[in-house]
């Protein structure tokens, strides 16, 4: 008789300065894209978990908003998602930009006080010279001996995934697994529905108008052949609500027709998508709004 293999579970938080990765990663990671992507930094508003699951292990990925000096109440709420995966992280992945010159203060002090193994993460390398990458696993080992392993990385080319992954496997604990084995996520569907429309906003506005959105699902029905979605887009002044809707309508249209379209690739069902504008002034400074829109 052959001895049952043990099995393994645990929390593996991805963390990192904005616009370094950390998404596309936790994407390439589980299999799936559970985690928006846009070249505006801070499109990650909350702690994303991504679940892979196999016959004898379950890692379970927490996709976080990127590290920041927080400056109202809606990014210090993005922070705390941030200390939260950091306490209950078996791994630490911390990704970094190749093209980054020091380690971020504001994470190195954080990593002080963690005891969960940290792997340090150069992402980004297919934009650089091999040259360039060793010196900089080079300095950074410098700046940062404690840290597990400084791996090479690009992961929106898939290199050094399956290595990350090897290693994750050996760190993380012996443990019964977390979720059912055919969970992908703790989101509910409704949630990324909002967020395939809240990447559309982030893809089509410049400046502001990104940032003081939020998007809210007040109805998620499924039918037999259809899923009927009301979303609700939350501003903070009228002149706001006036640059999302466009003229005539048009610009909203565009956005809606987009995040439609994806989001009938992501639920694989016929989707009838409503949208509303709504003025809803600091929303962002609220703390009891920000409670109801899930940022608590």
């Amino acid at each position: 008789m052959t001895e049952e293999k043990a099995h393994k579970a645990g929390f593996v938080s991805i963390i990192g300065k904005p616009n370094v990765g950390k998404s596309t990663l936790m994407n390439q990671m589980v299999g799936e894209r559970l985690s928006i992507i846009t070249a505006k930094a801070q499109t990650t508003r909350h702690r994303i978990m991504g679940i892979l699951s196999g016959d004898d292990f379950q890692i379970v990925y927490s996709d976080t908003p990127g590290v920041i000096q927080p400056k109202y109440e809606l990014q210090r709420s993005m922070m705390r998602f941030v200390n939260h995966s950091l306490e209950d992280a078996d791994v630490i992945l911390w990704v970094n930009d190749v093209k980054e010159e020091n380690l971020d203060e504001a994470i190195l002090e954080k990593l002080k006080h963690q005891s969960a193994p940290v792997l340090l993460l150069v992402n980004k390398i297919d934009l650089a010279s091999s040259e360039e990458v060793v010196e900089k696993v080079k300095n950074w080992q410098e700046q940062f001996p404690q840290v597990k392993e400084i791996i090479p990385l690009s992961a929106l080319e898939g290199f050094n995934v399956e290595k990350i992954f090897q290693l994750i496997l050996e760190l993380i604990p012996e443990h019964p697994p977390y979720f059912p084995k055919d969970a992908l996520t703790d989101k509910p569907e409704k949630f990324f529905a909002s967020e395939i429309l809240r990447e559309k906003i982030f893809e089509s506005y410049r400046q502001e108008i990104p940032y003081a959105c939020e998007v809210v699902i007040s109805e998620f029905k499924e039918e037999e052949e259809i899923l009927r979605i009301r979303a609700e887009i939350l501003v903070e002044r009228d002149s706001q609500k006036g640059i999302l809707i466009g003229k005539g309508g048009m610009a909203l249209k565009k956005i809606g027709s987009q995040a439609r379209e994806d989001m009938e690739v992501f639920f694989q069902k016929k989707v009838f998508l409503q949208q509303f504008v709504k003025v809803e002034p600091n929303w962002r400074q609220h703390k009891q709004k920000l409670g109801f829109l899930g940022y608590n």
